[in-house]
């Protein structure tokens, strides 16, 4: 099986929806997929994903499936530096999280201070979308709730979590594809490579429309793990002479008053 990892295109926050440039990205993302053969499509419910998906699926004549658990991972936390504000929580300076050795354990990244002080339990608004939060509340909560989502629905095509592998109930080799957002990408990542999601989140940028691919390996029957062979490709971008935005980066070097610094 694969998977297609989509961020949605450049976007205009303010009002959840695409810069003319992300409509742009969206059209050469929709030549690209158009192109081949998709067993499923999952989208989240915020703007900038959906309107990312609707050229694709109104060119392929498709409906997606619209999955609330694939909506951006914004939980929010007491970020150290920042006490009069919370912060998403994997917007924080490297300085700061990478002097806490458990950040980078997959088994104690969300046992923290500043993560188990995530965002209260119950609903917030966000995006125009009412979102129910789990009942324990906090960032390690959301992760699981996000991820456990994920493997009922691969579960479903036929691969069956089981410790950190997973069973082939079905072996296939269909195609689904996700609209979402980067900080939902690495935790879909993050769990699938057995990783604190902290490293991805910090370590690795997804382009706007970038598409991230993953497939399974059954080494041993019956038996597979999923590998990435693309991480945040933006090829059809620059198939269609349009540069990759520079959304979800920062100033590449500090000098640099027109790149985004915090």
């Amino acid at each position: 099986m694969r998977l297609l990892i989509v961020r949605h295109g450049d976007p205009d926050y303010e009002h959840d929806t695409l810069t003319e440039k992300g409509w742009r990205e969206a059209e050469l993302l929709a030549e690209r997929l158009s192109k081949l053969n998709v067993k499923e499509f999952y989208v989240s419910p915020l703007g900038r994903a959906k309107d990312t998906a609707s050229l694709t699926l109104q060119k392929m004549n498709r409906e997606a499936n619209e999955c609330l658990w694939l909506r951006e991972f914004d939980t929010k936390i007491d970020r150290p530096d920042c006490p009069d504000r919370k912060s998403i929580a994997w917007d924080w300076l490297p300085e700061d999280w990478t002097r806490e050795e458990e950040f980078f354990r997959r088994d104690l990244w969300a046992t923290q201070q500043a993560m188990r002080g995530g965002l209260a339990p119950g609903a917030h608004e966000g995006n125009g979308v009412r979102v129910q939060k789990k009942p324990d509340g906090g960032v390690g909560a959301e992760y699981a709730w996000v991820v456990s989502n994920f493997d009922a629905l691969l579960a479903e095509h036929g691969y069956v979590r089981e410790g950190d592998i997973y069973r082939v109930a079905q072996a296939n080799r269909d195609t689904l594809v996700f609209f979402c957002h980067f900080g939902l990408e690495c935790v879909l990542l993050s769990h699938l490579m057995n990783v604190s999601p902290m490293i991805l989140w910090h370590h690795t940028c997804a382009a706007p429309t970038s598409v991230t691919t993953v497939y399974t390996e059954e080494r041993r029957p019956g038996v597979a793990s999923f590998r990435v062979c693309g991480f945040g490709d933006t090829s059809h971008l620059y198939a269609g002479g349009e540069s990759p935005a520079f959304s979800g980066r920062f100033c590449e070097t500090y000098a640099c008053d027109e790149e985004r610094h915090d």
